[in-house]
C-alpha cells in the first residue's frame, strides 16, 4: 500500500479538520458521561441551619427516616455491650495436668528427704487442688473488655453448652497459684514449697477465649439493628417554606433524597438518564467550542491544541466519576481539581483556563454532594490558582501558589462551616485535610506542563526561560563563533522585549525570538558586518548576486540549526520572518548602479518570508532592522536616532511587513519612543533639558 507523504497528510488533515473536531468532541462527551454515575439528580438543596426557602415540601411516598450516624453509633456500642466474650472450655487440659502432676510428684518424691507415710498425703491435696481450680477454670483476662471494670460477664462453652459467667468467679494463672499457696499453708506435715512447685508448673489456662465466634456474635447482633427511627407518610409534610432546617428536618430531607435515588435507580428509565447527561455534558463541550472559536480562534484552528484541551477536561470529569462511583475513601476534594485552570494558564491564557475552570465545575457539580458548597470551594480555588500564576517566571511560584490556594480554601471551609455550624467548636479541623492533600497533588500539574509540552508540541513560559538562558547550547556556540551577532541579538532581546512591555505581549517569547533570530549567521559569520574584526570583507570578491545570496541563506540556515536544535516553532517562527520579504537593498542598488544595462531578477535579492504574523514577530523585525542601522551612525546624537528610528518603520510600513501583525499606529508609536529612548541611553547621548 502507498504510503502519503507528510504534505499529503497535512493537506488531508486542513481538508478534514472540522470533520476531525467533530469527532474529537463526540468522543470527548461519550468519555465523560460513560465514566459518570448513572442516577437521577436529586432536586433539592439543603444545609443544616438555613432557611428552607423553597415552597413546602410533600412526600410524594412512604419512607423511613434514617438514623444520624451518631445514633447509630451510640446503638452500635449498646448493642455490643450486651454481647459477652465467648470462651471455650477444654476438659482434656485439667485431665492432662492433673496426671502430669502425679507423675512429677513420682520423679522428685524420691529426691525431697521427705517420710514416705506422708505420700499419699501429698498427692490427695495436690490432685484436690488441681481439680477445684480446673472446675472454676482459669482464663487470660482480656484488656477489651475491663475499660470500665476489671471483672466482666463472659459465655463459656462447654460442648456447645452455653453458661454465663464473671470473671470475678475465674481463676488467672497468678490468682490460680495464690490460691494453692494459701489451700497448702492449711495442710498440716506438707512441705508448702516442695507441693506448691510442683502444681504451679501445671497450672494452665483451660479457658480459651474466641475470637472469630465472639465477633460473628457481634457482626450479627450490628447487623440486625436497625438504621431507621420513625416513618414520614405519603402527604406529610416534609418541611415549610420559611422554616430553619434543624437537625431533625437535615435528616428528614437526608432520609428523603436517599429515598429518591433508591426508587429513582429501580424505577427510573436509564436510557432517559443517559440522555440527560449527553445533554448537559455536550452543551458543555460546545459552549467551549464557541468560545475558542469567537475569542481564541488561532486555538480553535488548530486540531492539536483542542484535543490537548479536551484531553485535560475529560481527564479531570473521568477521574472524578471514577471517584464518585468507586467511593473512595477519603473525601472527593482529595482530587486537585485546580489543576485544570492551572495547566490551561500556563500553556495559553486567563481568560480560558477560567471559562474551562467554570465549566468542569458546572458539569461535577450535578454530581457530588452539596453541590453549591463544591461549587464555592472549588471556583474560588479556581480563580485564586489562575491569579496567583500570572506569569512563571521562577519555580517557587507553585510553591507560593500552593500556599495561596491552602489559604483560600481554609477562609472558605471556616466561613462555610460558621455559617453550618453558628460555632467555632463545633468545627471539625479534620474535615479540612482533603483540601490540604488536594493542593499537595496541585503540585503534579508541573511534570504534567512538561510532559503536554512535549506530546503537543507546545511552548509554555517556563521552556521559553530555560530557552533564554545565554549558556543554552546554540546562544552559547554563537557568543564564540559568532560574537558580533551574539551582541547584535542581545541588543534587539532588550529592544523589543520593552516596546513589547509597553504595547501588551508575550515578553519572554519575543526575548527568545531576538535571542535565536540570527543563529544562521554561524555558518558564514565573517560574511556579516558585525562579525568583521579586520578591513577584509569577504563580499568584494563576490558578485552582489552570490553575496546577496549568502546574506539571505542565514534565514534558512536558521530554521536548519533551529529544528536540528529541537527549538519550538513558535521560536522558529521569529527566524523566518525577522526579515519578512524585503529586499537586501545594499546589494541590490549596488548591482544597479553597477550594471545599469542588465536585467536582473529582484527576486534574487529578496528574502523568502513570510511577513511577521503577530505582534511579537512585528517588533522583532523593527528592533533588528533599527539596532542594526543604529550601528552606521558615525555621530549619533538626539536627532539622528530619532531620524532613523522614523524613517525604519515608515521602510517597513511602505514595504506592507507589518500589515498581518496587528500593531496599530498608537502602538508604533509607542515602540518609536521605547527604541529613541533607549538607542540614546546606548550611545550616551545626552538630552537637552
Amino acid at each position: 500500500m502507498a504510503k502519503l507523504s507528510s504534505s499529503r497528510q497535512k493537506a488531508l488533515l486542513r481538508k478534514y479538520a472540522l470533520n476531525v473536531k467533530f469527532f474529537m468532541m463526540i468522543a470527548s462527551v461519550s468519555v465523560i458521561v460513560y465514566a459518570l454515575p448513572k442516577q437521577a439528580k436529586f432536586g433539592y438543596e439543603y444545609e443544616k441551619g438555613r432557611i428552607w426557602n423553597q415552597k413546602d415540601l410533600i412526600s410524594p411516598y412512604n419512607f423511613a427516616i434514617l438514623k444520624t450516624n451518631q445514633e447509630i453509633e451510640a446503638d452500635e456500642k449498646t448493642a455490643l455491650a450486651t454481647v459477652t466474650p465467648i470462651y471455650q472450655l477444654n476438659t482434656d487440659v485439667g485431665k492432662q495436668l492433673v496426671e502430669g502432676f502425679k507423675t512429677d510428684l513420682e520423679i522428685k518424691w524420691h529426691t525431697a528427704g521427705i517420710n514416705d507415710k506422708f505420700k499419699a498425703k501429698y498427692l490427695q491435696t495436690g490432685i484436690s487442688l488441681l481439680t477445684d481450680v480446673y472446675t472454676r477454670g482459669i482464663f487470660k483476662p482480656n484488656s477489651k473488655y475491663q475499660q470500665s471494670n476489671p471483672n466482666y460477664r463472659v459465655t463459656i462453652l462447654n460442648n456447645n453448652i452455653a453458661t454465663e459467667r464473671n470473671t470475678a468467679d475465674l481463676l488467672t494463672r497468678e490468682t490460680a497459684i495464690a490460691y494453692c499457696d494459701n489451700a497448702i499453708g492449711k495442710v498440716p506435715y506438707v512441705d508448702r514449697a516442695f507441693l506448691l512447685n510442683l502444681m504451679q508448673d501445671r497450672l494452665q489456662t483451660n479457658l480459651t477465649y474466641d475470637l472469630k465466634l465472639t465477633q460473628r456474635l457481634e457482626q450479627e447482633v450490628v447487623e440486625n439493628l436497625s438504621i431507621t427511627r420513625g416513618m414520614v407518610q405519603k402527604g406529610e409534610t416534609i418541611i415549610s417554606k420559611g422554616s430553619v432546617i434543624n437537625d431533625e428536618a437535615f435528616q428528614k430531607l437526608g432520609s428523603f433524597k436517599k429515598a429518591f435515588e433508591d426508587n429513582a435507580r429501580i424505577n427510573g428509565n436509564h436510557t432517559l438518564v443517559l440522555l440527560g447527561q449527553f445533554l448537559l455534558v455536550g452543551l458543555v463541550i460546545t459552549l467551549l467550542m464557541i468560545f475558542l472559536y469567537l475569542f481564541r480562534r488561532d486555538i480553535y484552528d488548530d486540531n492539536r491544541l483542542v484535543s490537548l484541551i479536551l484531553l485535560v477536561v475529560t481527564a479531570m470529569l473521568a477521574t472524578l466519576s471514577l471517584a464518585i462511583k468507586l467511593q473512595w475513601p477519603g473525601n472527593l476534594y482529595y482530587i486537585p481539581y485546580c489543576i485544570v485552570p492551572i495547566i490551561i494558564r500556563i500553556l495559553f491564557d486567563t481568560r480560558l483556563a477560567l471559562n474551562i475552570h467554570l465549566l468542569v465545575v458546572l458539569v461535577a457539580g450535578f454530581f457530588v454532594p452539596n453541590s453549591f458548597e463544591f461549587a464555592f470551594f472549588e471556583i474560588t480555588a479556581g480563580m485564586v490558582s489562575i491569579y496567583s500564576i500570572k506569569n512563571l517566571l521562577r519555580r517557587e511560584q507553585f510553591l507560593i501558589s500552593a500556599l495561596i490556594i491552602t489559604f483560600a480554601y481554609f477562609v472558605s471551609f471556616v466561613g462555610i462551616s460558621l455559617v453550618r455550624e453558628g460555632s467555632f467548636s463545633a468545627i471539625d479541623w479534620m474535615d479540612f485535610l482533603p483540601f490540604a492533600g488536594s493542593v499537595m497533588l496541585t503540585l503534579l500539574a508541573y511534570p504534567l506542563i512538561y510532559a503536554f509540552e512535549k506530546m503537543f508540541a507546545i511552548t509554555s513560559d517556563i521552556t521559553l526561560i530555560e530557552l533564554t538562558n545565554t549558556n543554552a547550547p546554540l546562544l552559547r556556540e554563537m557568543a564564540f563563533s559568532a560574537p558580533g551577532t551574539f551582541q547584535h541579538s542581545l541588543q534587539v532581546a532588550n529592544l523589543a522585549e520593552n516596546a513589547i512591555y509597553s504595547i501588551g505581549g508575550n515578553a519572554l517569547l519575543v526575548r527568545a525570538g531576538a535571542l535565536y533570530h540570527d543563529i544562521g549567521k554561524m555558518q558564514n559569520p565573517l560574511f556579516f558586518i558585525e562579525n568583521q574584526t579586520s578591513h577584509f570583507n569577504p563580499h568584494d570578491k563576490l558578485p552582489y548576486e552570490e553575496s546577496a545570496q549568502i546574506i539571505i541563506r542565514h534565514v534558512s540556515k536558521g530554521i536548519e540549526m533551529a529544528r536540528k536544535a529541537n527549538l519550538p516553532e513558535i521560536v522558529i517562527d521569529f527566524i523566518r520572518t525577522h526579515h519578512g520579504n524585503t529586499r537586501v537593498d545594499y546589494f541590490y542598488q549596488s548591482f544597479l548602479k553597477n550594471f545599469p544595462e542588465k536585467f536582473i531578477n529582484e527576486n534574487i535579492f529578496r528574502y523568502p518570508g513570510p511577513i511577521p504574523f503577530s505582534k511579537e514577530a512585528g517588533v522583532l523585525m523593527l528592533a533588528d532592522s533599527v539596532e542594526a542601522a543604529s550601528r552606521s551612525l558615525k555621530e549619533p546624537d538626539e536627532e539622528s536616532i530619532s531620524v532613523l528610528v522614523d524613517r525604519i518603520v515608515k521602510y517597513k510600513l511602505d514595504q506592507n511587513q507589518l500589515k498581518d501583525s496587528n500593531i496599530t499606529l498608537k502602538d508604533l508609536e509607542t515602540i518609536k519612543t521605547i527604541f529613541k529612548r533607549m538607542l540614546m541611553s546606548i550611545y550616551h547621548v545626552r538630552i537637552d533639558y
